[in-house]
């Protein structure tokens, strides 16, 4: 997932206007305020989907191979980042730089309200269980068990929590989306289960891709709520 922040990892921006060489997150967030930019949104494209871009196509390829990027709201840039390892062995840490490019001044692509977020979240869910249990994806006995305990050790330490300002409805799409996120991965990592046949097999991924979809637009839905309110007040 998109982290603008991090313990673990050194940040730099490249391409910043008004900079030749690359400069902190810190320096650069404040000279992006400085350029009119009041919000941040986030995308998170997939191929033959790309959730939260507007162009142009050179933007939208570079966030693609990413699989993540952030939009300025407020002045027409966009930031891409490239994750790399740097360091001698035995020191080795992790290195990102954003790319900043410049962007299309258009509503971000197939991003839903939270309330469309909400209710779809539930119907893919639902959807998805009972395809999914038809064909025992999960199995039983010991290793489902296993399993089924990993994830909720796995949701538990990954839980996300949005910044004090996010309405109440972006929380809690925000944490159904993550459950659902993670039961995707649960249900990939558990091999095929019951699903032995082609067919079965063909069935349980049809069963799987609508939930990711709509699991990340749940997501980009919730993180960029602040500033689609920030806009409604505007207008």
């Amino acid at each position: 997932m998109l982290e603008i922040v991090g313990d673990d990892a050194v940040h730099r921006v490249e391409g910043l206007p008004g900079e030749s060489a690359p400069v902190g997150l810190t320096l650069a967030l404040g000279r992006l305020r400085a350029l009119g930019v009041g919000g941040l949104r986030v995308a998170l494209p997939a191929p033959g989907h790309p959730l939260g871009l507007s162009g142009p196509p050179e933007f939208n390829a570079r966030a693609m191979d990413a699989e993540e990027a952030v939009v300025c709201h407020g002045a027409a840039f966009g930031l891409v980042p490239e994750v790399y390892e740097a360091g001698p062995g035995g020191d080795v840490h992790v290195e990102v730089i954003w790319h900043v490019l410049p962007v299309r001044e258009a509503p971000p692509a197939d991003v839903p309200s939270l309330g469309e977020a909400e209710r779809e979240l539930a119907e893919a869910l639902r959807d998805a269980t009972e395809v999914l249990s038809r064909l025992d994806v999960a199995g039983s006995g010991p290793v489902a068990e296993a399993a089924i305990d990993a994830y909720r050790a796995r949701a538990e330490r990954g839980r996300e929590m949005l910044a004090p300002g996010y309405p109440p409805r972006a929380v809690r799409v925000l944490e159904l989306a993550q459950r659902v996120g993670l039961l995707v991965s649960l249900a990939y990592e558990n091999g095929h289960g019951g699903a032995v046949s082609s067919a079965e097999m063909r069935a349980r991924a049809e069963a799987l891709r609508p939930v990711e979809r709509v699991a990340r637009r749940a997501l980009v839905a919730a993180y960029n709520s602040v500033v689609e309110e920030q806009e409604r007040g505007v207008r």
